[in-house]
């Protein structure tokens, strides 16, 4: 199984009708992507300096079913949207 970590930092002038929009896409992408195992994410509830402002963590069956789940068409649609909201994003993915 891999799990896939992404933690994302918004822009200062990002809005709030965005990131809303990018929540909802979100929640469309397990109904949409079947390689898709487990998938939840949230706002940073601590807000400290050092915090992201929003993760997101996932899990697949194997490295082919996570390279799939990259190139779908939803889920390209999705980072197009983290790429107009995020200054900064970090992913991390690992054997569990």
């Amino acid at each position: 199984m891999i799990k896939h970590v992404v933690m994302l930092k918004f822009k200062k002038d990002a809005q709030e009708a965005g990131i809303g929009e990018l929540e909802k896409k979100l929640g469309a992408l397990p109904g949409e992507i079947p390689e898709i195992k487990s998938y939840e994410f949230g706002r940073d509830v601590i807000r400290s300096d050092r915090s992201c402002d929003f993760a997101l963590v996932s899990v697949f069956e194997d490295i082919e079913s996570l390279k799939k789940y990259q190139i779908h068409p939803r889920h390209q649609d999705v980072l197009k949207k983290i790429k107009d909201l995020c200054e900064s994003v970090i992913v991390a993915d690992f054997v569990f």
